[in-house]
């Protein structure tokens, strides 16, 4: 079997202000991106209370988006390595424009669901694009620094996202629907500016196909076990024919995805690459990752609204410091890292953090201080910036440019996929627990069950004040202990920070020739 031959043509290696010009329309695009997934956070509430929806879905409005953006990552990456990076970002740009309006126009939560699923095949191109456009673009040793203004970005649209989600909902001639509409033109925007700053090698590789069959097979067997996560011990009991078939199929499923992914020529997910020692663990730390950052904006949101009685924009107002300290410590850590090309003890130090910080929101009730709320979060948000966007870099550092794509979009999706599953099982332990105590308090006041008349219990101002009392006190208890679930998947990413092989980052775009075999960089003496 033959190799596919790779010619590259393009321009001259880029200046630094045309790095900086360029720069502008991918932070740009990568700035809505990220908003339209934070800007739900503080509006959802407001959103399915008004279409009558449950905690369930409240959970799939944000796990559709997810699910979709880490199935297709994979695809994004590997086409970048194939095709113009350049394209492939204007095409994520328009599907995700294309999704935020149609999400804009839904009358219901299922067809809001559908819509912010079509939306994530944009989101996760766009995400994992713009950060092989970066790699193609600046060495390693050089993008610590840019790295801290990619941490800076993802931090501002993090705050801006709750923030302006809670404005909008709380203005009454706007809307909830401008939540999704708002993020379009500035993403034309960025499309215009790409167009005319992004210059890239294109590598055309011939006689390549796309594995979209292992790509299916990896989508298909994370979203049955997400589906049976949502639903088990509600609809059915954990040992039942339902869990067998649902989580037999999947992880069939998932063993026939690695079968095809070690067996074509062009895989989504190289394995090569995932074997690697600092590939591998980072995949590990970024499940975790991916769970806070995530988690965190989706329920805390939730905690301040619906737990605290906050308003829409107060509770975008609350998640600052968990946003301020992903803003710190993405810049200062990155700029450490491109003086010294070391990595190793970012991450290390990142994921303790991390640990620290969730195990302070282990302890939320109803009525928790706000001032130990905002540490806590500030906490969790230095663990984030810290080893987020650094643990891509560990793994772009031991790979050759041609791979950068493929290598940047695996632990992107791995990150998403840590996202997806948090949020899926955080949000069903949520609504159990939530559940659990709401029957708990009703019958201990003398309410018949179902008293909330089919109300859903999102629907504060349309229940009886007694009853938005205990709904506030079963959220308010209930989201400390899914933080405490964090703390164990956190304490694994500690690990794997630790065991990770050091490493100096190299000064150059691409590996050298005599590097180039799939062997990882040595620490320099």
């Amino acid at each position: 079997m033959s190799a596919p031959t790779t010619t590259s043509a393009g321009p001259a290696p880029m200046t630094h202000r045309e790095i900086l010009e360029a720069l502008s329309g991918l932070l740009l695009v990568l700035f809505v991106a990220m908003a339209s997934s934070t800007i739900v956070s503080t509006a959802l509430p407001k959103i399915i209370g008004d279409l009558n929806g449950s905690q369930t879905q409240y959970t799939w409005v944000v796990t559709a988006t997810l699910l979709t953006a880490t199935a297709t990552t994979p695809i994004w990456g590997k086409l970048s390595d194939l095709y113009s990076k350049k394209l492939l970002v204007q095409i994520a740009i328009v599907v995700f424009v294309i999704g935020s309006l149609i999400a804009g126009f839904t009358q219901n939560t299922e067809q809001l669901i559908a819509a912010r699923a079509f939306q994530g095949l944009g989101m996760g191109g766009v995400q994992a694009l713009v950060q092989v456009a970066i790699a193609a673009m600046i060495p390693p040793r050089e993008r610590g620094r840019y790295n801290g203004y990619l941490g800076g970005v993802m931090a501002l649209s993090t705050v801006a996202g709750p923030l302006l989600g809670g404005l909008i909902v709380d203005t009454s001639w706007l809307g909830w629907r401008w939540c999704f509409f708002i993020g379009a033109p500035f993403a034309v925007i960025a499309l215009a500016l790409l167009q005319k700053t992004l210059h890239l090698p294109v590598m055309r590789r011939e006689n390549v196909k796309i594995d979209y069959l292992g790509a299916a097979l990896i989508a298909a067997g994370v979203s049955v076990i997400l589906i049976w996560i949502s639903f088990v011990d509600d609809s059915f009991a954990w040992i039942s024919w339902q869990t067998l078939a649902m989580v037999g199929g999947g992880l069939v499923l998932l063993a026939l995805a690695v079968w095809v992914e070690s067996r074509v020529d062009e895989p989504v997910v190289p394995l090569p690459i995932v074997r690697q020692r600092t590939t591998a663990l980072a995949i590990i730390a970024s499940l975790a990752v991916g769970m806070a950052m995530f988690g965190g904006a989706v329920f805390l949101g939730q905690y301040f609204q619906i737990g605290r009685g906050y308003s829409p924009t107060q509770a975008g107002l609350l998640m600052i410091p968990m946003m301020f300290g992903i803003l710190v410590s993405s810049t200062i850590s990155g700029r450490m890292i491109t003086k010294t090309g070391k990595i190793k003890p970012h991450v290390v130090i990142g994921t303790i953090v991390l640990v620290i910080g969730f195990a302070g929101l282990s302890l939320l009730d109803h009525d928790t201080s706000l001032w130990y709320i905002g540490a806590a979060m500030a906490v969790v948000g230095v663990g984030v910036g810290m080893s987020m966007q650094n643990l891509v870099l560990a793994v772009q550092n031991t790979v050759s440019l041609k791979d950068i794509g493929a290598a940047s979009s695996t632990v992107a999706f791995f990150r998403s996929l840590g996202g997806t599953i948090g949020v899926s099982v955080l949000g069903a332990v949520l609504a159990r627990r939530v559940s659990d105590s709401m029957t708990e308090q009703l019958t201990a006041a003398g309410y018949p069950a179902g008293s909330t008349g089919g109300t859903s219990s999102l629907n504060l101002s349309s229940l009886p004040e007694a009853v938005q009392h205990m709904v506030r006190v079963a959220y308010g208890d209930a989201t400390g202990h899914i933080f405490l679930i964090s703390v164990g998947v956190a304490v694994i990413g500690v690990i794997a920070a630790f065991a990770m092989k050091p490493t100096m980052l190299r000064s150059t775009v691409d590996l050298a020739p005599a590097k180039a075999d799939g062997k990882e960089p040595a620490l320099s003496k």
